[in-house]
């Protein structure tokens, strides 16, 4: 079941209200990508979704929180702010809920949609370069590269697991990039309406690549910033899983 529940805070009825730019805490600041929805996927993030959705709305007027059946308050703490909620009644996994939001967000007509993850990683300012990038090559998407920016605080066994998975990617797609698990990207909503994302859990990001290169559109990589803490390092893919990941899909290439 999935619930949504447009722009309230707090939770007072089952009516649900958007209010008006005058009650949005962030409404006055000045040149925000408002063309630009950003889809959020949380999972038990009620300690950081808090200060992600602060970053965000310094710079975009719609965000998009998809609660993947969390455990926690993480829905307490989103309502709290100006914010699209929808709610999975159970854990469908990130790529379940990154599609539930884009496709929300195309129903609103959303001319870009942008992803970006729940841990606190990402800089939300990146988003202003990326929208840049995606206009100035005509490009449909616009995926961030850490390795082309900054990866702060990585510890090398992280490293070692990303270069691995993008010479995966390469040997198995042909896709040539320098970062293929990165959470922050842009698209357009041609880009967008390309997507079907059926990998629920972190296969979602090899799919995603492999489903830009089956479209034939253009992608452009952008050097993006990703901060790495103890925190978002204990919840993050370990490197055990990132292996069993990479056998999964090598197997199922082959039976494919």
């Amino acid at each position: 079941m999935l619930t949504i529940q447009e722009r309230r805070t707090p939770i007072t009825s089952c009516q649900a209200r958007r209010p008006s730019l005058a009650d949005e805490p962030h409404a006055s600041g000045a040149g925000r990508l408002d063309q630009v929805w950003v889809v959020v996927a949380a999972y038990n993030e009620a300690g950081r979704i808090g200060g992600v959705l602060e970053e965000l709305l310094q710079e975009v007027h719609n965000v998009v929180v998809v609660d993947d059946g969390s455990r926690d308050d993480t829905a307490d703490q989103v309502l709290r702010y100006p914010v699209w909620f929808l709610q999975h009644a159970c854990n469908l996994g990130q790529g379940a809920a990154l599609q539930t939001g884009i496709r929300f967000a195309l129903q609103q007509g959303a001319s870009y949609v942008a992803t970006f993850d729940a841990d606190g990683q990402h800089t939300a300012d990146d988003l202003r370069e990326m929208l840049a990038a995606l206009t100035r090559s005509t490009a449909d998407f616009a995926l961030g590269s850490r390795f082309l920016g900054r990866a702060e605080g990585i510890p090398l066994s992280r490293r070692i697991v990303l270069k691995l998975a993008i010479l995966f990617t390469r040997l198995i797609s042909g896709v040539s990039l320098s970062d293929v698990h990165n959470g922050i990207r842009v698209m357009t909503r041609h880009g967008a309406q390309q997507l079907r994302i059926t990998m629920n859990r972190m296969e979602h990001a090899s799919q995603f690549v492999e489903q830009i290169l089956a479209s034939g559109l253009s992608y452009v990589e952008v050097p993006v910033t990703v901060r790495y803490t103890a925190d978002s390092l204990r919840k993050g893919q370990k490197t055990s899983e990132a292996v069993k990941l990479a056998a999964k899909l090598l197997l199922e290439k082959l039976l494919g």
